[in-house]
């Protein structure tokens, strides 16, 4: 056969060497281990799923930055903590499921962007909109919720004016929006709190260009104020737990998803000092028969968590890294996930 542009590609380049031919347990070479020392800031924010890279890295010994841990003595438990927003990602913010709401925070904590509705209320107590699930409570007063707001950008500020590198797991493409000024809520109004009002929330799926001008926007802003971060991205392979869009569940996730790796993979490509980990793919691609899944098929399972984590902390990130690092806590491992009340009959 004569020399042609396939001749000399790697087994990694072809499905029957690197698939058909390879058990599943055996697959190698799905990415490039980025270059990080144990002294690298290092810290996350997405979707639920990224709760699993953040964990892994502190479990590892990674430097993961975590912002605002729970005050001293006030939980019994690291489940109680993760409960109330506490060592979930590097800052309190709950959880950040579309790029919007990451540019939005962004901006918000620099000053750049006034929210013009960040309180909700339910029964009589009163919530942070933005973050809704840190709190379950609630304060008695709109002011408290204002005045831990402030205290909390602060201590995002100093997470993006001094992390080394920012892990972000794009979660969804759907939200739900404010008419009056665009503000992107994590959770749909009136699901954890607030109520529910046609007339100032609308629905919106976002579309490729919308994502990747969200995230072109950020790392522009994030670059600005600390020059030396790096981007490190994922897409979650948790399916929608419910989805506004009219069409059927398993038809809005593979668009969500779908939109989402394609934007994740050409950001990596374009944006500098960016890359990208397929932790979607080896979850969710048809070769690994869903067995990563819990019997919902929706949720992975501890052994795809592993399995994830053991081609993350592969080459020079296995030599950086504790390869067999201590089990999780008790309650460590239990994602903290605001979509989850969608479901909620």
């Amino acid at each position: 056969m004569p020399p042609n542009p396939y001749s000399k590609l790697p087994p990694r380049a072809f499905w029957r060497t690197a698939i058909s031919e390879v058990h599943y347990a055996e697959l190698a070479d799905l990415w490039e281990p980025l270059a990080l020392s144990r002294q690298d800031r290092i810290a996350t924010a997405g979707s639920c799923f990224a709760q699993h890279i953040g964990n892994n890295l502190a479990r590892r010994g990674a430097a993961f930055m975590d912002l605002e841990p729970p005050p001293p003595s006030l939980f019994a438990s690291v489940a109680d903590a993760r409960r109330f927003g506490y060592r979930v990602y590097s800052c309190r913010y709950g959880n950040i499921y579309t790029a919007r709401q990451l540019t939005q925070l962004f901006d918000e904590a620099f000053g750049r962007r006034n929210p013009q509705e960040s309180v909700w209320q339910r029964d009589g107590r009163f919530f942070d909109a933005l973050r809704p699930s840190v709190d379950p409570v609630g304060q008695a007063s709109a002011e408290q919720v204002l005045m831990l707001r402030q205290a909390h950008l602060a201590k995002v500020r100093e997470m993006f004016q001094t992390l080394n590198l920012f892990v972000f797991t794009f979660g969804l493409t759907e939200a739900w929006v404010s008419r009056t000024d665009g503000t992107a809520f994590p959770i749909a109004p009136g699901t954890i709190c607030g109520e529910f009002d046609a007339t100032r929330y609308e629905f919106q799926n976002f579309t490729y260009p919308e994502i990747a001008e969200d995230m072109g926007r950020f790392w522009s802003g994030l670059r600005e104020i600390n020059p030396r971060a790096r981007l490190l991205m994922t897409v979650s392979p948790v399916p929608l737990t419910a989805t506004a869009s009219g069409e059927h569940v398993l038809v809005a996730t593979t668009y969500s998803k779908s939109v989402l790796r394609a934007a994740a993979g050409d950001l990596a490509r374009q944006l500098p000092d960016a890359c990208y980990f397929p932790s979607y793919e080896i979850i969710s691609s048809h070769p690994s028969r869903g067995m990563f899944y819990d019997p919902n098929l929706r949720t992975v399972n501890e052994f795809g968590v592993n399995y994830v984590m053991s081609h993350f902390f592969s080459g020079k990130l296995a030599q950086a890294f504790d390869a067999s690092p201590e089990a999780a806590p008790a309650g460590d491992s239990e994602l903290v996930c605001d979509e989850e009340a969608l479901d909620r009959k």
